[in-house]
């Protein structure tokens, strides 16, 4: 089956060059020009990724992400969202609110492919694998689903493979730079508060658990086992 890719982008030029190199790479590709045609095409069409403008009309980016992840049928959709160097609040909006990537414009359509081609390879790698439990914690990623004493917690797709990476490997303190690699894809280190960003939010999603995902200072984070919550 073919992935489709939704792209929110009010400039036609941009709208045509991404359609362009995404229909290449062998994607079926949908378009909306404002934010509100972006939220109703996503939510209607569920498609496997979406390529968010953060300056958009009537709605912006950062709103349309809001509603999205606030969504049970969209929270899981990985989003990349395209931002102007100059617009960095908004960049790290966008990641507190559980923005899977972001590429900066003026951007390499082909940089940008690979990025979406990563962020479907890396949902595949998770849905593919098999059921991890570890004290009250129970990860399943065939499912895309992380539970406590039975409790599913509502993670974006990248809170889910960041608490995953760190389940994964309990007692072992995982680094700022490991963790981009291994759950954003990142090859060269660019900005490691996204790290913490995303941590910050994964910890108040987990409650009286929170205390489970520990800073190592100066290291990284470290998921604790054996520990009463």
């Amino acid at each position: 089956m073919t992935d489709v890719i939704l792209v929110v982008e009010d400039e036609p030029d941009v709208v045509d060059l991404v359609r362009y190199h995404l229909r290449r790479a062998g994607f079926d590709v949908l378009t909306a020009l404002n934010g509100p045609a972006g939220l109703a095409t996503a939510t209607q069409s569920r498609p496997d990724a979406i390529v968010l403008d953060i300056m958009l009309p009537q709605m912006t980016g950062i709103e349309v992400c809001k509603a999205l992840r606030e969504a049970d049928a969209t929270a899981a959709i990985p989003i990349l969202i395209l931002t102007a160097k100059a617009e960095i609040p908004d960049r790290i909006a966008g990641l507190e609110l559980g923005v899977d990537d972001y590429i900066t414009k003026p951007f390499s359509p082909r940089e940008l492919v690979l990025r979406v081609q990563n962020l479907l390879r890396r949902l595949r790698v998770v849905r593919n694998s098999s059921v991890l439990i570890v004290d009250e914690f129970r990860v399943d990623k065939g499912n895309y689903e992380i539970t406590i004493r039975g409790r599913r917690l509502d993670l974006t797709t990248t809170e889910f493979k960041l608490l995953a990476a760190l389940v994964e490997h309990r007692g072992r303190t995982l680094s700022r730079e490991t963790l981009l690699q291994d759950v954003w894809g990142y090859k060269n280190v660019i900005d490691t508060r996204t790290v913490d960003t995303h941590v910050r939010r994964l910890r108040e999603k987990l409650g009286p658990a929170a205390d489970r995902i520990v800073t190592m200072r100066g290291e990284g984070y470290r998921f604790l086992v054996n520990h009463r919550a």
